[in-house]
């Protein structure tokens, strides 16, 4: 039953990562990754409420597999932030290469510390 769930969060989080990058690049039309930074930010922040709902003993597996491990994992994606990061520096957009990766890690690190704050808040 588990894979099933992973399977069926990833589908959930593979589209809305899609359709989301779609909206945020159309309505920002620039060349820096917008769409990219907005799901890995949004997915790190889960995740980190995610986490820290666990640490307070209150995740049974099946939710993390649905949620945790399915939909954060095919919300975020690592994948498309690094060729993203190499396009930008190809293209000779450096300041936007260098930005992308500096924002990410930093945003991605500050909002998951945000979601876990959140849930210690909340689940204390």
């Amino acid at each position: 039953m588990t894979p099933v769930l992973v399977a069926l969060g990833g589908a959930a989080g593979s589209v809305l990562r899609y359709l989301t990058d779609r909206k945020v690049q159309q309505w920002r039309d620039s060349p820096f990754p917008f769409g990219t930074l907005t799901v890995n930010i949004a997915g790190s922040f889960l995740l980190g409420f995610l986490s820290g709902w666990l640490l307070h003993g209150a995740e049974p597996s099946s939710v993390r597999a649905l949620v945790a491990v399915g939909f954060c994992g095919g919300l975020t994606t690592f994948s498309t932030f690094g060729y993203e990061t190499v396009r930008l520096f190809l293209e000779k957009t450096r300041l936007y290469a260098v930005l992308n990766v500096l924002v990410t890690v930093a945003a991605g690190v500050a909002s998951g510390g945000l979601g876990l704050l959140l849930a210690t808040v909340t689940f204390t």
